[in-house]
């Protein structure tokens, strides 16, 4: 297999983001796409990501691969590439080979790790409310939330979303009304809570989509999805927080 990126932003980007969360992963790389589907150490979020081969400018892949790869050593590698450089992926003697094309041509091999072979399947989830909107809002509204708990509160209802939370003294709340750049659909009034450690790792899918597809229901998993059509996707499914009281 030989592919190569002329923008590494997609690819960077997204690696430093799923690192946050999974410290070792599998890229299945197929004829079409790279995908990597993961679930963190505490077993709390599932990490989809795919790169699709019409990212490329050169996608030689003649038959599916499996990568298992230390996802913060392949993060090292990828920020050294500066944004014009090209990225070439190729497999040498068990070890991925990684070139850095610009001004100079740079060379880091990293080695193929065996990792537990757990085929991870997506969960066929069915959510009660959808909220499309900017990437900005939803980074802003967690990081209101964030200065307040360790949990957030999602709500939504035909007109409005709203996030918030509560601490020991403070209170934080966060309207974000139905218009051009907020999308809701909701049959009725749908609430859940959520980890804000881990919502902060995730909303770093702003960088790489400017629009962000929230879908959840009562105390129920949350979806985040940062698409570009025929580019990328990265998509989280995160476990709700339930109290027990």
């Amino acid at each position: 297999m030989k592919l190569t990126l002329s923008d590494p932003k997609y690819l960077k980007e997204s690696v430093s983001i799923i690192s946050e969360l999974v410290t070792e992963g599998i890229f299945k790389i197929t004829p079409d796409n790279i995908e990597l589907i993961a679930m963190d150490p505490a077993n709390v979020a599932m990490i989809v990501f795919k790169l699709m081969g019409s990212t490329f400018i050169e996608y030689d892949v003649k038959k599916q691969e499996f990568l298992g790869i230390n996802l913060n050593n392949l993060k090292q590698v990828l920020r050294r590439a500066k944004a014009n450089d090209s990225i070439t992926l190729e497999v040498e003697e068990n070890k991925l080979k990684i070139t850095l094309k610009g001004t100079s041509t740079r060379t880091f091999h990293l080695p193929l790790i065996d990792v537990e072979e757990k085929e991870q399947k997506v969960p066929d989830l069915k959510f009660s409310a959808t909220i499309t909107t900017d990437s900005s809002i939803l980074d802003e509204a967690i990081e209101d939330a964030d200065i307040v708990g360790e949990s957030v509160s999602l709500m939504a209802d035909p007109k409005h979303f709203v996030v918030s939370a509560t601490g020991d003294l403070n209170k934080a709340n966060i309207d974000i009304n139905a218009g051009d750049s907020t999308k809701i659909t909701a049959t009725e009034k749908v609430k859940a809570k959520y980890s804000i450690e881990y919502l902060k790792k995730m909303i770093q899918g702003s960088k790489i989509s400017d629009k962000v597809k929230i879908e959840f229901a009562k105390d129920y998993p949350l979806k985040l999805e940062y698409l570009e059509k025929n580019k990328v996707q990265l998509m989280f499914v995160l476990a709700p927080r339930v109290d027990s009281e």
